[in-house]
């Protein structure tokens, strides 16, 4: 996907403080004068995160325009807060290396990008740094206030139930779409598909709403205790942090694994249902009245199995291990 018609000036051109001047205009007067950000006490615990896009690991201009990638390296970013109990997000810093023939239109539209997702879900850019090299990789460090619900990955229980607020394996269908992969040849895709997954793969959501709807239909019985992450690096793999974490087992269930409606069968579309990565839906272990209750009000949330005590493993109800390798498709440093 060509860049628009814009700057043709290149970062070699303009120098890095020329640059920084002309980032200025994305955040507050005199945010970057210091090589510091104030953050005001808000008198909450914070929650920090920060992620790393990699060119040809996480985007690529094949499949994604600059908008895209600034605006998913916001998402992924707040996914990731959302996993943890955000309350409400504060700030975030952004780290960019990129070629010195970079052009400065590409560097433009990469931080609307990023300004249009912060207008979505909040957040000031606070500042952050820049620098050359071969490729371009782009740092978020997100902050972000922690909310009632601290939904720590250690926190399953024995008879929790396992479910997922959203479908999973539409970012990689989307990814296969753009980039017309062969083995979509043999399967009919629906129009209505196809559109939701390359969203999902160019601008995707981060859970945040659906983390607000779990608090909000706690049963008032029901202490404040759950376990959670986001599926950003595959669904299997958010389970088996929580059964690390938490020392249990997960308990899948064979039919009811999250998929959208019109999703093909095949052991090829289970593979990247389980483990397409970049979803960034949130997978929650919590009580079976609390995740009735969710469910109620979140129709593409899905119960997806059960968790039970025993040594860490992801096991299907017939009692066959599911054995993540032969499900992988998205881990770094994976061998390829």
């Amino acid at each position: 996907m060509p860049e628009s018609s814009g700057s043709s000036e290149t970062l070699l051109e303009i120098g890095e403080r020329e640059i920084l001047n002309r980032l200025k205009k994305y955040m507050d007067d005199g945010q970057i004068d210091n090589d510091t950000a104030l953050i005001k006490n808000c008198k909450k615990d914070l929650i920090i995160n920060t992620d790393l896009m990699v060119e040809k690991v996480h985007f690529s201009s094949r499949t994604m325009t600059p908008e895209d990638i600034g605006w998913k390296a916001i998402t992924s970013n707040f996914s990731d807060l959302a996993s943890s109990g955000l309350d409400k997000v504060l700030s975030v810093t952004i780290g960019l290396i990129a070629p010195p023939s970079t052009s400065w239109s590409w560097v433009n539209r990469l931080y609307k990008g990023m300004t249009n997702a912060l207008e979505v879900y909040g957040g000031k850019l606070i500042g952050g740094d820049i620098s050359k090299g071969n490729e371009k990789v782009i740092s978020i460090t997100a902050i972000g206030s922690q909310g009632p619900l601290d939904l720590h990955r250690s926190h399953a229980i024995p008879g929790d139930c396992l479910v997922t607020s959203g479908p999973h394996g539409l970012s990689r269908l989307g990814l296969a779409l753009l980039l017309e992969d062969k083995v979509l040849e043999t399967k009919h895709v629906s129009d209505e598909l196809k559109a939701i997954a390359i969203e999902s793969h160019q601008h995707p959501s981060a859970p945040i709403k659906a983390l607000k709807s779990l608090i909000n239909c706690k049963p008032t019985k029901i202490p404040w205790r759950a376990a959670g992450t986001d599926s950003s690096d595959g669904l299997l793999e958010a389970i088996k942090s929580i059964c690390i974490s938490s020392n249990c087992k997960a308990i899948i269930r064979t039919n009811n694994l999250p998929t959208h409606k019109d999703w093909p069968k095949g052991n090829h579309w289970d593979k990247w249902c389980l483990n397409g990565g970049e979803d960034y839906e949130l997978v929650i272990s919590l009580p079976l009245e609390w995740a009735n209750e969710w469910i109620k009000i979140m129709p593409l949330s899905k119960i997806i199995g059960d968790v039970k005590q025993g040594s860490p493993e992801i096991l299907w109800e017939n009692g066959k291990e599911i054995d993540s390798k032969n499900y992988l498709d998205f881990e770094h440093f994976q061998n390829k």
